[in-house]
């Protein structure tokens, strides 16, 4: 018996003894999962967070000193578009570049186009991409198809869902031009047969037949979402009369539907989100709505949108639960993802903060300055380094041959 433990006992030992394949030391630590702010370690073994917090002294197969820079959970872009799209973009071209380990793909697909989606997108990159299933059957690719009621077919798109669960986490409806309800009723419909939350992206025109307060009130559910809520077209948040935010918007939180920031490149408006923020009326989830043509003009990515927030009064423990903790909740993929939680998947944004004096500019092209600003350095996708802006993981770089580092 006593052989027996002293083997047992061993084994323990030799079992905790096995390096961790990657150790982030020296670190600031932010997961408001875990309500973690403060300076601590990283470790991860087999693509999993194995600790999180504290002095961590390994041994680890790497180990990477990131000193002066915030740990965050991958950050999650709750509104991206990769396919279908006319100015659709490859994920891993932007996200893993500025810390977004997981996009959702908002309306590029729908119950047609689905499958080519998956083959085609989904399956090669190495961000997860998870989708909002358009109502309208042929997906994002003009009025065509976006304004085609009887290609909106609530049963058939609960079904591709049900089908697909495992990347299909919403319904889309966006740019629906004809006046009434006939898009964002079916969606509904088919949010409710297939359980999941719908995003409304939706024209307030005044031919529109519609109107921000039905739509809020009447139509949407808690946990529904509505995009661009900084744009003052889609939906009007702040008054144009008294500047207040509009009560039927207050109402329309307090009864769970959610707000998505959405920026891209016609959705964020310096005095609406302003306004807006003066109130406390900020963002439920952090989007950036990148397509080809943002991407160039107001550069939204997730640690821009972040800073833009955090330039009029965010703070940044805020901006990264809104970015990492609440879009997961949202998509009920958490604690999958969202969180530095032990045995999650190691998907994992390093942030630095820069000061100094920055231009942030709105979709009318008008800049705001800013003292603060974030920017993604490196980014972890299930344990697995893809991105090191500031070369961290090797340090020997510096020292080698002739060249002179500048810090």
């Amino acid at each position: 018996m006593l052989r027996l433990f002293a083997i047992s006992l061993f084994g323990f030992a030799a079992a905790h003894s096995q390096p961790y394949d990657l150790l982030l030391k020296n670190g600031h630590l932010i997961d408001p999962a875990n309500n973690l702010d403060g300076p601590g370690d990283l470790a991860i073994s087999n693509g999993r967070i194995a600790r999180a917090g504290g002095v961590i002294n390994g041994p680890a197969t790497k180990t990477i000193d990131v000193t002066g820079r915030y740990v965050t959970p991958g950050l999650i872009d709750l509104h991206f578009h990769s396919y279908g799209y006319e100015g659709a973009i490859f994920p891993d071209d932007t996200a893993l570049l500025t810390g977004a380990t997981t996009v959702v793909d908002a309306g590029g697909a729908g119950y047609k186009t689905f499958d080519d989606f998956r083959k085609k997108i989904i399956a090669k990159a190495k961000t997860r991409v998870l989708v909002l299933l358009n109502i309208a059957g042929g997906g994002m690719v003009g009025s065509a198809s976006e304004d085609n009621v009887a290609d909106m077919l609530p049963n058939r798109t609960a079904e591709v869902i049900k089908a697909n669960r495992d990347v299909i986490v919403g319904i889309k409806v966006a740019h629906f031009g004809p006046p009434g309800w006939s898009a964002i009723d079916a969606a509904i419909a088919a949010g409710r047969l297939a359980s999941v939350p719908v995003m409304i992206d939706d024209k307030i025109l005044t031919n529109a037949g519609r109107t921000s307060r039905e739509k809020l009130l009447g139509k949407m559910r808690p946990g529904d979402m509505h995009t661009h809520m900084y744009n003052d077209r889609q939906v009007e948040i702040v008054s144009r009369f008294n500047g207040k935010v509009q009560e039927y918007a207050l109402a329309a939180r307090k009864r769970g539907v959610l707000f998505d920031l959405g920026h891209g490149a016609g959705s964020f408006l310096w005095p609406v989100a302003a306004a807006a923020a003066r109130q406390g009326f900020w963002p439920d989830t952090i989007s950036t709505d990148l397509h080809s043509t943002s991407i160039i003009g107001t550069k939204p990515d997730m640690p821009n949108c972040m800073s833009k927030l955090m330039s009029l009064g965010m703070t940044l423990q805020d901006a990264v639960k809104r970015s990492t903790l609440t879009p997961a909740k949202v998509i009920g993929r958490f604690p999958e993802i969202g969180t530095l939680s032990v045995d999650q998947t190691a998907d994992v944004a390093v942030l630095a903060l820069r000061d100094g004096v920055f231009a942030f500019t709105d979709s009318w092209g008008k800049k705001q300055l800013g003292t603060k600003k974030l920017e993604a350095v490196m980014t972890l996708r299930g344990g697995e380094l893809l991105f090191d802006a500031e070369g961290r993981a090797f340090p020997e770089w510096t020292k080698a041959g002739n060249y002179e580092v500048i810090q």
